[in-house]
């Protein structure tokens, strides 16, 4: 008989899972039933083996593997490992339910790595670029602390907090990205195959272009007679300025730019905010120091001056300056209701629960300002694509209007 994979949960509560042989799915489901249980996912387990002699390749470890698959990987091995599996057997059984082939591989390969004696937070270790900082170290807190299940039950939920943060400012982002990008085409469309059209009646009476006109007349030449090294010029340039952001000056230009630029400064403050005070609040619920905690936030946040800020604040904590002043001394980055919740939390001993309240309130105003967004942009948007038809309808209509007083 198949061999299935299951979690379900108890009417109490109580959750468990691993592998039962049964019939069927619904014969696996009335066993359950009637032991207390409804099924909350269950899936086949096949017979090939999925972690027997993986081979991951070098450049595999750096796979990026999508935020989704890790979140679900977090839960439901919490949920195993809480219904009494050793964490090799659930790592094992996550690996055969997993889709993204990437990560089933290295999943796989971890399984190995445990087998041989590893820990799982030095199986993580291997692949820095799929589970970050926080990931490794939480886990291996977890493993030290004996309590490996709750610590994956935290970061499951940062992982969808972090999850739902990108998805709400992505999805602000959809409708101006798809407006300027239909422009763009319409433009080039415009240059290339409509205004040669039009220029042939004004190049056969001989008319003197208008500065506008001939503007647009020259790009469409350079366009029409030279689309290779424009096409290469573009490539080149997208190229380049995508190794410049991955150098240190290119983050902190972008960085400057997204933290002082009225559009995005409210948002890209909100989601640094919202990020920092949840994860430093689960890294202080899971017995990690202040200083490993900035430490670790200062790798998972991706904007220079927080990054700084925060490094920086690792040599000043040590000296015994509470974070609450540290975070008063950056106000450019740090609003100034940051540093008084943490000085609250700082003077009551709740500082996890009080950051962790201030994570929320910056999360719901990132949900208020990205649904806000298009209502922002739209106007600017309008204003840009009326000034662009405008100077194309100008530079048409102004050669018209001089060979009409030509006429007369």
């Amino acid at each position: 008989m198949p061999k299935y994979i299951y979690t379900a949960k108890s009417y109490s509560g109580e959750t468990k899972g691993g592998e039962i042989v049964a019939r069927d799915e619904k014969t696996l489901a009335g066993q359950l039933r009637s032991d207390g249980f409804l099924v909350t996912s269950i899936s086949l387990v096949k017979e090939e083996q999925a972690n027997g002699g993986v081979q991951v390749k070098f450049l595999e470890r750096f796979d990026r593997v999508p935020l989704k698959e890790k979140m679900v990987f977090a839960r439901n091995l919490s949920v195993m490992i809480s219904s009494g599996l050793t964490v090799s057997r659930a790592v094992s059984n996550l690996a055969l339910q997993v889709e993204h082939k990437g990560f089933k591989k290295i999943l796989g390969d971890i399984f190995d790595e445990m087998q041989s004696g590893k820990t799982l937070s030095e199986g993580f270790s291997k692949y820095p670029a799929v589970f970050g900082d926080l990931f490794i170290n939480m886990v291996r807190v977890g493993e030290v602390a004996g309590n490996l299940d709750e610590v994956l039950k935290i970061v499951s939920v940062q992982l969808e907090k972090e999850h739902d943060l990108k998805g709400k400012v992505k999805g602000a982002m959809i409708y101006p990205t798809v407006i300027l990008s239909v422009m763009i085409i319409i433009g080039i469309i415009m240059l290339t195959y409509v205004l040669p059209q039009m220029m042939g009646v004004f190049k056969d009476m001989n008319a003197e272009l208008p500065p506008m006109t001939q503007f647009l007349v020259n790009t469409s030449e350079m366009m029409r007679h030279n689309g290779v090294a424009v096409a290469v010029v573009f490539v080149g340039l997208v190229v380049f300025l995508n190794f410049f952001l991955q150098q240190e000056a290119g983050k902190k230009a972008l960085s400057y730019f997204t933290v002082h630029v009225p559009i995005f400064s409210p948002i890209v403050k909100q989601v640094n905010c919202a990020r920092f005070a949840r994860i430093y609040s689960s890294l202080l619920k899971s017995g990690v120091s202040s200083v490993d905690a900035l430490k670790i936030i200062s790798n998972t946040l991706a904007n220079y001056y927080y990054k700084k800020a925060l490094v920086d604040g690792m040599e000043e904590i040590q000296k015994g300056i509470p974070l609450s002043t540290i975070l008063a001394s950056h106000p450019d980055i740090f609003p100034m209701l940051v540093s008084q919740i943490v000085q609250v939390g700082e003077e009551t001993g709740k500082t996890e629960t009080v950051l962790l309240q201030m994570a929320e309130y910056y999360e719901d105003e990132v949900d208020q300002v990205t649904k806000n967004m298009s209502a922002i942009i739209e106007p600017i948007l309008m204003v840009f694509i009326g000034g662009a038809v405008g100077f194309f309808a100008v530079a048409m209509l102004q050669p018209m209007y001089s060979l009409m007083d030509s006429i007369k």
